[in-house]
């Protein structure tokens, strides 16, 4: 087991949401974007609108489905706010970017709105 130091997390996440706080207009969804990037990176074994919504503590979705869909905020400056961080911390010169399709299962039979397709992972 790796010791996380938990402080330095949230210190990491306070400077990213310090990044891209000012891209949202209104405190509301300042307030929830930091409850989303929270859940992101939790231990969630699974990651969509309800599990990120319990997590923030809330009872439905419904805060989080408006932070993404409905909110005033500039798509475009957030990513490139979000890639200049993780550049800044996590890049190198010498580093190369592997981009890989590979896909992950599918859990049940069920998956809204998907059809099945190729899975590299599974080999099928």
């Amino acid at each position: 087991m790796t010791d996380v130091d938990v402080d330095r997390w949230h210190g990491e996440l306070d400077r990213l949401h310090a990044r891209i706080g000012p891209r949202f207009r209104r405190s509301e969804p300042r307030l929830r974007v930091r409850q989303y990037l929270c859940g992101l990176v939790s231990g969630l074994g699974r990651k969509n609108g309800w599990t990120l919504a319990e997590q923030a503590g809330d009872a439905s979705p419904d805060g989080m489905q408006r932070l993404l869909r409905w909110a005033d905020w500039d798509v475009d400056a957030v990513r490139d706010d979000v890639r200049d961080y993780v550049v800044e911390h996590l890049g190198d010169p010498a580093g190369v970017l592997i981009v890989d399709d590979t896909g992950f299962l599918k859990k049940g039979t069920r998956s809204a709105g998907v059809q099945r397709q190729y899975s590299g992972t599974a080999g099928r």
